[in-house]
């Protein structure tokens, strides 16, 4: 296999290794918001909120480690949730329209916070790693 090919692969497994980190700190604090009385719609902002956070630093120190560029971590966590956005829209939007569609999802919202963890994971990956953890200019890393 391409080396290249081989770490794109290895990184989007570490990626998706992480959203599932992501997915149960998105789970655990969107039930806890629930338990607080929080609406389903407003206890999933905290909760996304809460996983991305956790996502770019598991992210930064594992699957991009040597991609952090020079960028600041409170830089690099500030561009990781504005492109990120793409990806908050389709996770969002499917976490809504199957809960507002889907009695099962109502009933059970982790179905929805997982069906929308799947559906932004792509996107979110490909702007981390082209937009938020770049290799630094002197080209040592890929």
């Amino acid at each position: 296999m391409v080396p290249k090919l081989r770490r794109l692969i290895l990184e989007f497994l570490r990626f998706g290794v992480v959203g599932l980190a992501g997915f149960v700190v998105d789970t655990v604090v969107l039930y806890a918001g629930l338990a607080a009385g929080l609406n389903p719609y407003v206890a999933r902002v905290p909760s996304y909120l809460c996983a991305a956070t956790t996502t770019f630093a598991l992210n930064r120190a594992w699957t991009f480690r040597h991609r952090q560029g020079g960028a600041a971590p409170h830089r690099q966590w500030a561009a990781f949730v504005v492109v990120n956005l793409v990806g908050f829209a389709l996770n969002y939007g499917t976490y809504a329209a199957l809960l507002t569609t889907v009695p099962v999802v109502a009933a059970h919202p982790v179905i929805g916070v997982f069906a929308g963890a799947l559906a932004g994971m792509g996107s979110n990956f490909f702007l981390s790693r082209g937009l938020v953890f770049r290799p630094q200019a002197s080209g040592t890393a890929p």
